[in-house]
């Protein structure tokens, strides 16, 4: 037998050795089996709510991430968030300039009668829905699902919330405005308008004018469904800490209401 040979011969031996050794191990080490109540399953501490937040134009979810900082009540301890980022696509506001963007924008300011991208936000709402229902299917009611959104986000936040088919725990506009016109409301089912809308809007706003932000409420009425408004006199374009602070008491107390049903 030749030298090359027996050292091969000699290395198959050794990984045999050392597998039967590893095997042996994992056998040795392998941990104990706990009774159910030291030993919970994965739907122990599951989630029990979920808090999707959309950014504006140009913006990014992950810069939006310190906003969770704001709740940290006890209601929010199995609270599921989540930022995502719009695609980036060219915005004609922009001279069509590419940018993080949920959908068109015609031009700014906006103003009640500005042009809007109705099919392309429709397409944006698609999306959202959609990480919405996997939420619903990894089982968290949808009464503890809350949509919020600031200026674009916001946009697309109302329209999210009133043509998903369920009733959702809330939606939140900041700084937004109605992103479509009148002949959506027929297209919002019975459920979806017993979703509630809370609307915050800078007086000073210069992007997303205050004017636009007043015409959310009476659209909302007209298609039977309920908003609270509240107007910030000294705000500009912007998220106030006073909005995120009035934001986590909203969603506490419906979370608070949600969760005395189940008990």
């Amino acid at each position: 037998m030749s030298s090359l040979v027996r050292f091969l011969f000699s290395l198959a031996a050794a990984i045999a050795a050392a597998s039967l050794l590893a095997a042996s191990l994992r056998r040795r080490v392998q941990p104990p089996h706990l009774p159910d109540q030291l030993n919970p399953g994965p739907m122990a501490a599951r989630n029990r709510s979920f808090v999707l937040w959309l950014h504006g134009l140009g913006d990014s979810g992950t810069a939006n991430e310190p906003i969770r900082t704001f709740f940290s009540a006890p209601e929010f301890r199995l609270t599921k968030w989540a930022f995502p980022s719009a695609p980036n696509a060219p915005v004609s506001c922009n001279h069509g300039a590419v940018m993080p963007s949920w959908f068109d924008i015609h031009e700014l300011p906006m103003s009640p009668g500005s042009p809007q991208d109705e099919s392309g936000v429709l397409k944006a709402v698609e999306n959202v829905h959609a990480m919405i229902d996997r939420e619903v299917a990894a089982g968290i009611h949808p009464n503890n699902i809350f949509v919020c959104g600031f200026s674009q986000g916001g946009a697309l936040t109302l329209a999210s919330v009133l043509l998903y088919p369920k009733t959702l725990g809330g939606g939140a506009v900041f700084s937004g405005w109605v992103p479509f016109g009148s002949s959506v409301i027929e297209r919002v089912s019975a459920e979806a308008r017993k979703t509630p809308i809370m609307w915050s809007h800078g007086v000073a706003d210069r992007v997303v004018s205050f004017e636009a932000g007043q015409a959310g409420p009476p659209f909302l009425q007209s298609a039977g469904m309920s908003c609270e408004f509240k107007a910030y006199p000294d705000l500009g374009h912007s998220i106030a800490r006073e909005e995120l602070v009035s934001l986590e008491g909203w969603i506490k107390a419906r979370l608070k209401a949600s969760q005395d049903k189940e008990s």
